[in-house]
């Protein structure tokens, strides 16, 4: 008696294995997707410069609707920065920011960061001395965000660091 197929054992084996290559996929995924949105936030927070810098006036002040908060706390990104944020928003965590206090109805320079998306990954910080780049730090106290704490006048300005 010839005996053809496989048998249950063999079919289980075979399922067990399936099963073990697909969840070692699906979690790979899930870190590559969180990795794209970080990709994807911090170029929309590097564009933010460049947007912003099209905004400076002739005495080289920003418009004082870039950041809804110049009295020195965690304020809104405002107009014309305002689809960027979206774009942030949208792949990772709403972007705050921080400006200096305003020089005649506007603000002589700015601060915004977003914190990265995963767990203890930091933040991405960009100003309006040129800086873009990562943060360590929790949400609890952010290391490097000690200088980004604008406004008050008294020589205080908005940058990371």
């Amino acid at each position: 008696m010839n005996k053809k197929g496989f048998t249950l054992i063999e079919l289980l084996v075979v399922i067990a294995i399936i099963g073990i290559l697909s969840g070692i996929v699906l979690t790979s995924l899930g870190t590559a997707r969180t990795k794209a949105k970080n990709s994807s936030a911090i170029a929309s927070m590097t564009s933010m410069r460049a947007e912003a810098e099209l905004s400076v006036n002739s005495a080289g002040a920003y418009p004082s609707t870039l950041c809804s908060d110049v009295a020195g706390g965690n304020g809104t990104l405002g107009v014309p920065l305002a689809a960027l944020r979206d774009a942030v928003t949208a792949n990772a965590s709403t972007p705050v920011c921080r400006a200096e206090a305003l020089v005649s109805s506007a603000i002589p320079g700015w601060a915004a960061h977003f914190a990265l998306g995963g767990t203890g990954n930091g933040y991405f910080c960009v100003d309006s001395g040129g800086f873009a780049g990562a943060l360590s730090g929790d949400a609890a106290s952010p290391g490097g965000l000690d200088a980004f704490a604008g406004g008050g006048g008294g020589g205080a300005v908005a940058r990371c660091q």
